[in-house]
């Protein structure tokens, strides 16, 4: 070495070394990486070690290459293609801190029945993002309990989906085939990992020397919560880096962030909540039969809810929604069970951002299509809700609305659904 490093001249080595050999898809990502990798050689001065969660929608994506990669450049990496909970507890918890490297994960939680075989390794993996949350065991030969460190960094890598629980604590990064004309240098360990082994060398002499100083960071994040804790460990490297890595480091935080969100509302669970606010809305009710909500969601075009995947029922509904505390309850006259729109006011504004599904910033998108302002109707409008009497929706006539009467157009306070100007708060059932 024949000068002294800085942090940001290090930092696009990393970043420079990586991209040679494979390709990444977005520049936000290139920093991402760059930034884990540095950020594993301070785990003993961290709080939070995000988890590194690199997918691909098929084989032959680069993902093994690049977690060879993160690998080399890492402190102290173990890599292993399988691990059982008592293995992971032993070596996190050992003298030699290793950033754990898991290639082929799907094979641990690629079905549901791998899932729950390991759900105890998942725990772990989800107790080790953050310091001071060891694990407890029973020592029977010395008849004692042993408490087990679990905090320390660790990379995963697999064919398609990872457990939520998991990558709600990662880096996320989804790998593609290159495109043809997309190039990268082969790489061979043999050949390749002496100068990336010197480069991580020179990444832990620089990170060694201001522990200290990462220790005391607390640094200013353009994003809130899980995913603070997430960037919090990487935005701290960049900022000690300098050069042009804290503004790099942020614009990717914002960026990744963001697109974690966007396929956390494309999952099945806020889909369901936003084709229900449909469902209430398309109605122009304040009550739904179950069997009615049921049907209405079964006909939605390009749902799942018809599928052999899910394939919902009246009781599978009920299961599906009681987490977000809501429960059918009997109507007005006791006929029928079913659901009050009033119930969901709390889980849409909650999860959509939204009771009505009006506002300009509206987070989630229904997987049915959106009837245009000006036709007054969509796809649901005239079909029958009740398959077996050819009923249409239920209107406020049939759910005990009529005694809802506001003689002003405007916004009823109770959810914020429009009032119409016959004075009908047609779509609340307060």
């Amino acid at each position: 070495m024949t000068h002294e490093d800085t942090g940001a001249d290090l930092l696009d080595e990393i970043r420079v070394a990586v991209i040679r050999y494979v390709q990444l898809p977005t520049e936000h990502v290139e920093v991402a990486i760059t930034l884990w990798i540095a950020a594993s050689h301070a785990v003993g001065a961290l709080h939070t070690a995000p988890r590194l969660a690199i997918r691909s929608p098929e084989k032959r994506c680069g993902k093994s290459r690049l977690l060879d990669l993160v690998g080399a450049l890492s402190r102290n990496a173990l890599p292993t293609a399988n691990i059982s909970a008592a293995v992971l507890y032993r070596v996190m918890g050992s003298d030699r801190k290793p950033t754990l490297i898991i290639d082929e994960a799907d094979t641990v939680w690629g079905s549901k029945k791998t899932a729950e075989q390991n759900e105890d390794l998942r725990g772990l993996v989800n107790a080790g993002f953050e310091r001071g949350r060891p694990t407890l065991r029973y020592d029977a030969a010395a008849r004692r309990v042993e408490e087990l460190e679990t905090f320390g960094f660790v990379a995963l890598a697999g064919i398609g989906a990872l457990p939520d629980t998991i990558t709600d604590r990662a880096v996320n990064v989804t790998m593609r085939r290159r495109r043809p004309g997309e190039h990268v240098a082969p790489f061979r360990s043999r050949r390749d990992g002496g100068p990336l082994q010197e480069l991580r060398d020179r990444v832990g002499r620089w990170i060694g020397s201001r522990l200290g100083e990462i220790a005391r960071s607390v640094p200013d994040l353009p994003v809130e919560d899980r995913a603070a804790d997430v960037w919090e460990a990487l935005v701290i490297i960049a900022d000690i880096a300098g050069g042009d890595w804290p503004k790099l480091a942020r614009e990717a935080a914002v960026a990744l962030t963001a697109e974690q969100e966007e396929e956390e509302r494309d999952s099945t669970t806020l889909q369901l909540l936003t084709d229900i606010r449909d469902a209430f809305k398309t109605a122009g009710t304040g009550f739904l039969e179950s069997k009615d909500l049921v049907f209405a969601l079964r006909g939605i075009a390009e749902s799942p809810w018809g599928s052999e995947g899910v394939d919902l029922s009246v009781m599978k509904l009920a299961a599906r929604v009681k987490p977000f505390g809501v429960k059918p309850v009997r109507n007005v006259t006791g006929t029928a069970r079913g659901y009050r729109l009033e119930d969901f006011v709390d889980p849409f504004t909650r999860y959509l951002g939204s009771v009505s599904g009006s506002s300009p910033s509206e987070p989630v998108k229904s997987s049915k299509r959106q009837a245009s302002p000006s036709d007054g109707s969509d796809d649901l409008t005239t079909r029958p809700v009740n398959p077996s009497d050819g009923k249409p929706a239920l209107s406020r006539d049939s759910d005990a609305l009529t005694g809802l009467d506001d003689p002003t157009p405007g916004t009823c306070t109770a959810c914020g659904w429009n009032v119409d100007s016959a004075g009908h708060a047609t779509n609340c059932a307060r």
